[in-house]
């Protein structure tokens, strides 16, 4: 069902993009289809993303919804959020690389793949297509499931879907927050500091 796109207060203390303001994480989408296309150009825009070293250590395993890929990864969902996420029409995976062509540890992968993240986040603003990411996922099973190696660790998953979700479409109790009007964020000066690190 294509319902209205909720729309959310984001009270901003300063003047931002819309792409980044007016983005949340529902957890209910819009019965539009996403297609191959739209996920090829959501991991364009997340290719381009920059990294340490160029190291590129994001590593994505995606699937449709109705598909098998998708429902591997659904089963490596932890149970709440199978509750939720059997809406969704497209999940996807993300893992990063652990270590250097030298062997050493990187560091830098989990940044490296929020900053790619960030850019997928920004495309499909753009598309009016909408991300919930989540960390509740079994990564042991994710990551034997899809053959990864020791070297790699599955860190996040993604439900992705337009905006325009049904809010009856959840479970009672995320329909109150689905519904909520306004987001909050911490301010500024309590995780900004010009000078040195305050409690």
């Amino acid at each position: 069902m294509i319902t209205e796109k909720i729309k959310k207060q984001t009270p901003t203390e300063y003047e931002i993009h819309p792409l980044v303001k007016e983005r949340w994480s529902p957890r209910a989408f819009s019965s539009k289809i996403i297609t191959d296309t739209d996920i090829h150009q959501l991991l364009e825009a997340g290719r381009w993303a920059p990294s340490s070293n160029n190291l590129q250590p994001w590593r994505i395993i995606w699937g449709l919804e109705g598909t098998e890929t998708y429902n591997r990864i659904f089963d490596c969902l932890v149970e709440f959020n199978q509750g939720w996420a059997k809406g969704a029409p497209a999940l996807m995976l993300g893992a990063i690389k652990k270590d250097m062509k030298d062997g050493k540890e990187n560091f830098h992968a989990l940044h490296d793949l929020g900053l790619f993240m960030g850019n997928v986040l920004t495309q499909a603003q753009s598309m009016n297509i909408a991300l919930h990411q989540m960390a509740g996922i079994d990564y042991e099973k994710a990551a034997k499931e899809f053959g990864f190696p020791d070297n790699y660790h599955v860190a996040t998953a993604t439900a992705i879907g337009y905006y325009g979700g049904n809010p009856a479409s959840l479970p009672s109790d995320l329909q109150e927050q689905e519904t909520k009007e306004k987001r909050e964020r911490k301010s500024q000066n309590e995780f900004a500091f010009n000078g040195n690190f305050k409690k």
